[in-house]
């Protein structure tokens, strides 16, 4: 295995349990801890991860972006679950916004039987996705390519999106959080889905369970600008009157 993938691997692991400890790691990989602890130095720099004594947590607070790669390989079951609900809001001859996050990747895929849709996307992934689907209108955005995201970001793209009007955005984030609203991991990329919500007659926040209570670095917007959140599964007590008293409409899968 090439140092690059591990260290791909070990980002993935990182992502889901939250931290990693050098000698499992090394157990795992069959590498030296030494090697491994290399990785993690790497990592670190890169501002993915925070080591810590014998291991590493997840950088929470880092506004560098994860490789596609990585994130797309994060939370597979949960993004499928939302996008079969995110199915069920889109109706024939729509005209949507599909964000650049991994989960809208999931959404481009389980939306492809649909008759006919416009499609307007500053994901390359979503665009490849949809390449062969007839009958549709896919517009990109344009814009520069953004280094290890499979997406597209910039002035260019913000003007592009204010040239349209959807009936509704599905888009991600990393943070949702009572006191801090929407989140995303840095200025260009929350900027983006702001124009998105601008330019949307109805705004759909997809997010898993495991954004709730998160604060990344940069605010989308509040929860004024947010019609209704779909997740994976049922958020507690307190998430579900927060969204009831701010009149957000939920969706989760029912049990």
């Amino acid at each position: 295995m090439l140092a690059a993938e591990r260290r791909n691997i070990i980002l993935e692991k990182i992502q889901e349990e939250k931290k990693v400890v050098v000698s499992e790691l090394s157990k795992e990989y069959e590498v030296s801890e030494e090697t491994i602890r290399r990785d993690l130095e790497k990592l670190e720099e890169e501002g993915h991860i925070v080591k810590s004594y014998g291991g590493a947590v997840l950088n929470e607070a880092s506004v560098t972006e994860l490789p596609h790669n990585v994130r797309r390989g994060v939370n597979i079951q949960a993004k499928q679950r939302i996008a079969e609900l995110v199915n069920a809001e889109i109706e024939e001859n729509d005209h949507i916004f599909l964000d650049a996050s991994t989960t809208s990747v999931f959404i481009a895929k389980s939306i492809k039987q649909k008759e006919h849709l416009t499609v307007i996307t500053n994901s390359i992934e979503n665009l490849l996705e949809l390449s062969l689907v007839t009958g549709w209108d896919i517009i990109s955005t344009g814009g520069q390519l953004k280094a290890g995201t499979m997406s597209l970001y910039g002035w260019k793209t913000a003007e592009a999106l204010s040239a349209y009007h959807v009936d509704k955005v599905f888009m991600s984030c990393k943070g949702i959080s009572m006191e801090r609203g929407i989140t995303d991991g840095n200025d260009e990329t929350a900027g983006i889905k702001q124009a998105m919500i601008a330019s949307a007659g109805k705004v759909y926040l997809a997010a898993d369970q495991s954004k709730f209570d998160k604060k990344a670095f940069s605010q989308i917007c509040g929860f004024n600008r947010i019609d209704t959140v779909i997740t994976d599964s049922e958020p507690d007590a307190a998430w579900k009157e927060f969204f009831a008293a701010n009149k957000i409409g939920l969706i989760y899968p029912e049990s």
